[in-house]
């Protein structure tokens, strides 16, 4: 392969993005997905049936509601570790949990099976992954969800095309242009009641839904019931769970004037128009015959094998590489690698050495030998192909199958023969994840990682910032239950010149606790080593080696709760000192908190921006008000500090879902950069949210059967705007690498414009109406605009479309404020008051010094009228158990009964009293 080819493919493969999904389309058919069955859940061989059953009808679904053009083609279905053995069961290649497509686990709160996919990226952009419960998958929550297979071509649509739903349970109702409160849905055919519906036991009321005096839509406990039979054939994002419903909308019937979360995400485009744009539709044409039903694997999580390939060339000599490396090989041995697992080891420079065959984890010993493999001298050349062979043969002594297993695989130097082997690797079905050390090491391994589903990390010759030892500590199994996996609680370190002093604290919370682990290091001289439980009792008995300059101390049982204090004393000048804290969840039922980290994507080129993606949970609930801090280090050491933000605004799609994001743009030089992230919540500042996932599938609560409303069984109920206080935590977590290129060295012009409004709300107030959103920067989210724009219209595709022939609201007071802030301003509409308008929509651009004008807002919409409200025949006055029409036909019968029988002055008087009486009644 020439390099040019070579580096073309290298490009392409990169490009696919930071998203892990293994999904491939291929000939139309989607190849590659991965269902994996959390290790929580009972064993129930029901589950993997109902997952063939519900793939498989969803196939034929898919195929006719894209217009015969996509298709599932194969799946794999990962079965956990701890259920039985079965000869059907083979051994995973590259699948696994991380890059699980579709995830069947325990519900995200007890007794809400509520389907859902984690997407927080923008419009067009892929999500992570799909989660059903067991309960849901088994088919026991059809009535409130509709058919699985339907909700699975729903959640697919979310997972691979970026589109979003078309109800909002934020905005259920709206104001329509129809002067009337209609459903968020679509398409508007969709015909069916709203109705206030409560049942208690076996007794059930129906009434009207009543306007709220302030939101001027319908009350809170208003639902929309839809009809149970209809004709409409639109849409799958809105309730797939309609017989009738076979497509998604399209351009000639979507619904733009609902405030559907596929409006305001994606520009009102309907979710046909988007899923038009993605590159699988302008990869495919439509098909003629049937698509074949999909191929199931089933795939049984075994033991982890784990060969660590170790450079030892004549560059690792310098900048205390080979140290450090060992320093990083030994955590990982001693605290990261799971007991049960074999692990073996390989060095290599110009050729290879077998140093240890695969030894299974039991205990310390097997630990401790292969502490004593490590590399001792470093010289030589650089051959990656001869190390990553012998892994090969290390690997298949004992398992000839090598598939599933996985090389760690540490270089620092440039291979021009790396790309020789790149397809053996490829065949073979092993995982390499490579760690990069310094600037030099090979370009080419990136692709060996990519493609068979491993990770890459990165860490510069700057030790104080810990790189090496938090890759290699990012490489715990992730196929194991989170109660088992280690969690970096703590990474830090300093170099000490005038100071000889590295204090710190290191919170241990209540989830986490179990095998807590102490790791200090040092590049010259062995330092004078404090630790302080939360009771101010000092630990002793820290081992020392003083050959790799590290010392660790294992606390026995579960750590105590609270503040653990260190202070560390350098003896040398310029001193290096680093400490890493690890512990697991200290009860298997209480899910830890976690913190991930990931890039948008793994390569790009300036001066295109990147995001930074957090995502604080525990379990699957989020967390929300922690601090949240991303350091992302470049190919010299060099770091960008950065705040993430949970605020739903600049890069940031969806407030308060527990992902904190920030846009990076700061760079400077080509090559690899490092991403960490350090997560702190303080006392009654981090919170657990209920209210979640923002994304789940819309829970139908009825039907309307004959006009009468035939409720489903009726969602747990759970206070969802309730906030949990959390104790104080810190967790800190790798994002891994990736490659930024064409960075121009030259003084360059402004290139940023400010970042989209994305969260625009307009209020009315008297005659005034009152805008509120989130302050864009002047480069996306970093600094303040010069000014904005603000225009309105009586047509929103007039206004998305024009938007610079709009009229425009006189902004001359409104004086930005720093990115982040809170805007507020008011205005009158003046003369967009006509006749026949029905509403105001309203939207901004900023604009900042350089001129650079951002993307057009979300376009927020005011009503110009009081709805009306919708008749209901069955309603009863709230004051009587009469009907106001029975009521009438009484006392107009009674008046025409009175004059024909008497004719006297005071019947007459008392007659009319009577009359005025009914008309005031009337009137009310």
């Amino acid at each position: 392969m020439g390099l040019l080819s070579f580096i073309f493919l290298l490009v392409i493969c990169l490009l696919q993005g930071s998203n892990t999904s293994l999904v491939r389309l291929n000939d139309n058919g989607y190849e590659g997905i991965i269902f994996a069955i959390d290790p929580r859940v009972p064993e129930d061989e029901k589950i993997i049936e109902q997952i063939k059953d519900m793939v498989t009808t969803a196939s034929i679904y898919l195929f006719e509601a894209t217009e015969k053009r996509f298709f599932f083609k194969n799946v794999s279905i990962l079965i956990p570790n701890n259920w039985k053995e079965n000869p059907l069961y083979k051994r995973p290649k590259h699948e696994s949990y991380k890059h699980a497509d579709v995830l069947v686990a325990p519900p995200t709160l007890p007794g809400r099976d509520e389907p859902y996919t984690r997407q927080f990226t923008a419009c067009e952009e892929k999500g992570e992954y799909i989660h059903f419960t067991p309960d849901f998958v088994l088919g026991k929550k059809e009535k409130e969800y509709g058919p699985s297979d339907r909700l699975f071509v729903h959640e697919w649509a979310h997972l691979r095309w970026g589109v979003f739903d078309e109800y909002n349970e934020d905005a259920p109702f709206y104001s329509a242009k129809s002067k009337k409160i209609e459903a968020t849905r679509c398409s508007t055919g969709i015909t069916g009641l709203n109705r206030v519906h409560k049942c208690q036991g076996n007794s059930c009321t129906t009434r009207g839904c009543r306007i709220d005096s302030k939101t001027k839509l319908y009350e809170k406990d208003c639902q929309f019931f839809p009809d149970k039979d209809q004709t409409e054939k639109a849409s799958i994002m809105f309730m797939q769970g309609i017989n009738s419903v076979v497509e998604f909308c399209n351009k000639e019937n979507h619904n733009r004037e609902a405030p559907s979360i596929q409006n305001k995400l994606c520009n009102f485009r309907s979710t046909w128009e988007v899923i038009s744009n993605s590159e699988d539709f302008k990869n495919t044409t439509s098909l003629v015959a049937p698509p074949p039903p999909p191929v199931f694997s089933l795939l049984k999580i075994r033991e982890r094998i784990v060969c660590l390939v170790l450079d030892k060339s004549g560059s690792m000599n310098g900048f205390n590489r080979l140290n450090r490396m060992n320093q990083a090989a030994k955590h990982f041995l001693l605290q990261t690698i799971e007991n049960g697992s074999w692990v073996g080891m390989v060095h290599f420079d110009s050729t290879a050495y077998i140093k240890s065959n695969l030894i299974q984890i039991i205990s310390s010993k097997e630990r401790n030998n292969l502490l004593e493999s490590l590399p001792t001298t470093a010289n030589g050349g650089t051959s990656i192909c001869a190390g990553i062979k012998s892994a090969f043969q290390v690997i298949g002594e004992i398992y000839p199958q090598i598939d599933g297993s996985e090389i760690v695989l540490l270089t620092d130097g440039e291979d021009n023969t790396a790309k020789n082997c790149i397809g053996e690797v490829k065949q073979s079905g092993a995982i390499i994840h490579l760690i990069a050390l310094g600037p030099s090491a090979d370009q080419a391994v990136i692709e060996m990682s990519t493609i068979t589903g491993g990770n890459h990390f990165f860490a510069s010759d700057e030790a104080q910032n810990n790189g090496l030892i938090d890759a290699f500590g990012a490489l715990a199994s992730g196929n194991t239950d989170l109660s088992q996996q280690p969690l970096q609680l703590e990474s830090k370190g300093l170099i000490l010149n005038s100071n000889t002093w590295m204090n710190g604290t290191v919170i241990i919370d209540s989830t986490v606790g179990k095998d807590t682990f102490f790791l200090i290091t040092w590049t010259i001289q062995e330092p004078i080593i404090s630790l302080w439980d939360p009771n101010g009792i000092p630990m002793r008995n820290f081992t020392v080696d003083t050959v790799s300059k590290m010392a660790y101390l294992r606390i026995p049982g579960t750590a105590k709760v609270g503040v653990w204090t260190y202070s560390l004393q350098a003896k040398a000048n310029s001193e290096t000192l680093t400490m890493t804290v690890n512990s697991q969840a200290a009860n298997s039922s209480v899910p830890p908190i976690t913190v991930n980290a990931k890039m948008n994507k793994d390569t790009n080129s300036f001066p295109s921006p990147m995001i930074v993606y957090a995502e604080v949970l525990q379990g699957y609930v989020p967390i929300l008000g922690a601090n949240v801090t991303a350091f992302i280090e470049s190919n010299n050491g060099k770091i960008e500090v950065l705040e993430l933000l949970d605020n739903g605004a600049g890069a940031d799609s969806f407030k308060n879902d527990g992902v904190y994001s920030r846009y990076f743009i700061s760079y400077s030089e080509n090559g690899r950069y490092n991403l960490k992230v350090r997560a702190q919540g303080g006392v009654n500042v981090a919170a657990r949210y209920l209210r979640h996932p923002l994304n789940r599938a819309s829970y139908i609560p009825g039907w309307v059967v004959d006009g009468k409303i035939e409720g489903n069984p009726p969602r747990a109920e759970i206070d969802e705007d309730t906030q949990t206080p959390l104790e104080s935590f810190t967790r800190t977590a790798s994002g891994g690498a990736f490659v930024i290129s064409n960075v121009s060295t030259l003084p360059l012009p402004d290139l940023y414009p400010p970042s989209q409004i994305t969260d625009l709300e307009a209020t009315p107030v008297g005659d005034e109406i009152n805008l509120t959103w989130t302050a864009p920067g002047d480069n996306f989210d970093v600094g303040k605009v010069q000014q904005y724009i603000i225009r309105i219209s009586d047509n929103i595709l007039d206004l998305r479309d024009n938007f610079d022939n709009a009229l425009q609201v006189n902004t001359t007071d409104l004086l930005p404020n720093e990115a982040n802030s809170k805007e507020t301003f008011a205005f009158k509409p003046g003369n967009i008051s006509e006749e026949n308008a029905t509403h105001i929509f309203i939207a901004i651009q900023s604009v900042d010094k350089s001129n650079l004008t951002s993307k057009l807002s979300n376009i927020a919409q005011v009503a110009l009228f009081i709805p009306q409200t919708e008749s209901d025949p069955d309603e009863s006055h709230p004051n009587s158990g009469i009907s106001v029409s029975s009521l009438v036909l009484l006392v107009v019968g009674s008046v025409e009964l009175l004059y024909f029988i008497i004719s006297t002055t005071e019947v007459f008087e008392i007659l009319s009293f009577v009359y005025i009486s009914y008309k005031k009644f009337l009137t009310f």
